[in-house]
């Protein structure tokens, strides 16, 4: 089944560019989630004019992707979480907290994304590394703060 995608879909294709799915993929997780429209026989000549080509698709991700680290990499953020006995945290900070905050600094990044040994279960300062793709990854500073717990 052909679709014409509206919005850049990660592993699938770039916004604007033709392609051919699954029907189940199409019918199922595409065309619900307003990523791409289904393409009949007789559309397919209006939506390829509409498309357009993507002749260097690596290059267009990877110029995507290393824009995105420059941005990450200036980045310097903080969570603050309850604390017990002076700077060990109630629990621990792990890669869905991370999300999370990059997410509210407006960058969207999925959990599997974040290269973290273990979770952090002590304050201080932190360098997080992020793998955009397969060539490149970056990292930005992270401080975990404590919140008195009374």
């Amino acid at each position: 089944m052909k679709v014409f995608l509206l919005k850049d879909v990660a592993k699938v294709g770039l916004a604007r560019e033709l392609i051919k799915v699954t029907d189940g993929f199409a019918h199922n997780y595409l065309v619900p989630n307003k990523l791409a429209v289904i393409v009949t026989p007789a559309e397919e000549p209006f939506y390829a004019a509409k498309s357009k080509l993507v002749t260097n698709r690596k290059e267009i991700l990877e110029s995507k992707s290393s824009l995105l680290a420059e941005k990450i990499r200036e980045l310097k953020l903080s969570i603050a979480c309850k604390l017990h006995d002076g700077e060990d945290l109630y629990g621990s900070v792990g890669p869905t907290e991370i999300v999370k905050v990059l997410d509210d600094a407006g960058f969207k990044i999925v959990k599997t994304q974040v290269l973290l040994d273990k979770p952090i279960k002590k304050t201080g300062n932190y360098e997080i590394n992020i793998k955009l793709s397969n060539k490149i990854q970056t990292s930005f500073k992270l401080k975990i703060t404590g919140l008195s717990a009374k």
